[in-house]
């Protein structure tokens, strides 16, 4: 009988510190998974909702191709360029409507006044594009443009 209560005391003492090992173990196990739930899930959802919603762009309008000289002096070179204007409302539509023949006037002034080399590299398209929102502003007086796209944009020097 002392034997079989030594024994049972022992089991006790060896179970106790198995309780004691898994408890760690345990809890890293339950950590592991909440952080991995926060990094996976959680930025999905943050992702979703900083996208802008489509209601948030403007009017569009299509300008037309412009086919002009770039101010090359070494050789002859042309530029051809599909111009797409962002229109804050409705109420500037009408009016570049009206100011058309002005607004593509401006346009191939600036673009004919740049080189070949300028006009290749995307900073000088970059500058091209805000030169050109920068004065169609000043023509119009209800609003203004928001951003200009070029849908096509080619150069040939000859």
């Amino acid at each position: 009988m002392a034997e079989e209560v030594k024994e049972a005391k022992q089991e006790k003492k060896g179970g106790s510190k198995k309780i004691l090992l898994l408890i760690p173990i345990l809890l890293l196990l339950v950590g592991g998974g909440g952080g991995a739930y926060f990094f996976l899930f959680a930025q999905k959802g943050k992702k979703q909702e900083s996208a802008p919603p489509p209601s948030q762009v403007g009017v569009m309008m299509d300008l037309g191709v412009f086919t002009v000289n770039l101010a090359d002096n070494d050789a002859d070179a042309y530029a051809r360029v599909a111009i797409t204007l962002e229109l804050s409302n409705d109420k500037v539509r009408m009016e570049v409507d009206k100011r058309m023949p002005i607004i593509k006037d401006a346009v191939i002034d600036i673009i004919s006044s740049k080189t070949s080399s300028f006009v290749r590299t995307p900073e000088g398209r970059e500058n091209l594009r805000l030169e050109l929102i920068r004065r169609i502003n000043t023509i119009l007086f209800e609003g203004g443009v928001r951003n200009i796209y070029f849908t096509e944009f080619v150069v040939q020097t000859t």
